[in-house]
């Protein structure tokens, strides 16, 4: 018996069954020259279904836009040589009895003027603002909108066509669908603004456009966030009533997990219960979620940066399996756990970390 143990139970969305409740969360690699992912990416993937996850959902890729990445090495999702990459991908992932769906991306104005595969291409956003006070473009007008709208669509095509097994699409961190949600970098006065119920259509739509180009049991996420890399103490719902009004034309135009973005997955969202994120939305909605944030680890992505030493391996793990045994959510996105230890998954199940309480080098050492 394992701590763990309740995590390695089946879950099953749409068409999709797996295995346990392990989620490889997507994390920017720039490892793919030209934007095509090669075989090194291909491996890296395939290790870690061999270390046991149950669903890999790829780092950021970007659509079909010229203005969609920021970075030269970070892969596409178009064009004949990157889709052949992917496949390979596919490929790998499959033949280890794996499932992995692609998260489909686009920057927005986080990408700067001259950056990327297409440098003299302009940011696009919803108000061309980087950040309250910060232009960087001109707004996009209402047929950019509907190019991006559309390219979102073509991603989820070409992601089920390749053999993928749900799609996700990238809502979160102050990127472009986040950036209609903000009402810091959104300050349109037409359809695709307004206020915050209002300022979700431009996702509702993708949503819409994605759902209408995969079948009808094709899994589609939507990774969001409260916080912005612009702005870390940004929320976009300050209360659970507001959350609710958010989430609900999300879930009308398709959604059908949420993936929900956490720096921290054992804080309480709102004052008054001790839900976190993902626990507040499947409540309101009934929609399964996926809980991420610093799982395993004992301080969070930011504070990483500036904290020196290896992280506690085992960190929080029981009041994870705690707060999935009381319903808070269905599926735990993984990150740097994943990246330091390709085995994280099988060495959780085997209860390698089931008292690992405390970092010391001592523990640690036998386990990487």
């Amino acid at each position: 018996m394992s701590l763990l143990d309740p995590l390695f139970t089946p879950f099953q969305v749409g068409r999709l069954t797996l295995p346990n409740r392990f989620v490889m969360a997507p994390m920017t690699r720039s490892k793919s020259p030209g934007q095509v992912p090669g075989a090194d990416v291909a491996a890296y993937y395939r290790r870690r279904v061999e270390g046991g996850v149950g669903l890999l959902v790829t780092e950021g890729t970007s659509i079909d836009h010229p203005a969609a990445a920021n970075d030269p090495q970070v892969p596409r999702f178009h064009g004949d040589d990157a889709l052949a990459g992917w496949a390979n991908v596919v490929k790998e992932v499959k033949a280890a009895g794996g499932h992995i769906v692609p998260q489909i991306w686009h920057v927005g104005t986080v990408r700067k003027p001259g950056e990327g595969r297409n440098p003299d291409v302009a940011p696009i956003g919803p108000s061309g603002l980087f950040k309250p006070g910060k232009k960087t473009s001109e707004p996009a007008s209402d047929e950019e909108i509907a190019d991006l709208i559309a390219g979102y669509g073509r991603a989820a095509a070409n992601a089920e066509r390749l053999g993928f097994d749900g799609v996700e699409l990238h809502g979160a961190h102050g990127y472009l669908i986040d950036q209609f949600f903000w009402d810091g970098t959104n300050q349109r006065t037409d359809s695709y603004g307004g206020d915050m119920v209002q300022r979700t259509r431009f996702a509702a739509d993708a949503v819409r456009a994605v759902r209408a180009a995969v079948s009808p049991d094709f899994p589609v996420i939507l990774r969001w966030s409260q916080w912005k890399q612009q702005d870390y103490t940004a929320r976009l719902a300050p209360t659970p009533d507001l959350l609710e009004a958010f989430l609900e034309p999300l879930t009308d135009a398709g959604v059908d997990v949420f993936h929900c973005s956490t720096r921290r997955f054992w804080e309480a969202e709102f004052d008054g219960s001790d839900l976190n994120l993902a626990g507040w939305v499947r409540k309101l909605t009934g929609k399964p979620t996926i809980t991420v944030g610093s799982v395993g680890l004992d301080i969070d992505f930011i504070t990483s940066f500036t904290k020196s030493g290896q992280q506690n391996a085992g960190a929080n793990l029981k009041g994870l399996v705690e707060r999935f045994e009381r319903g808070e959510f269905d599926l735990v996105a993984v990150g740097r756990a994943l990246i330091a230890n390709p085995d994280w998954v099988n060495k959780a199940h085997a209860g390698a970390f089931d008292q690992l309480e405390d970092y010391t080098p001592e523990k640690l050492g036998a386990l990487f």
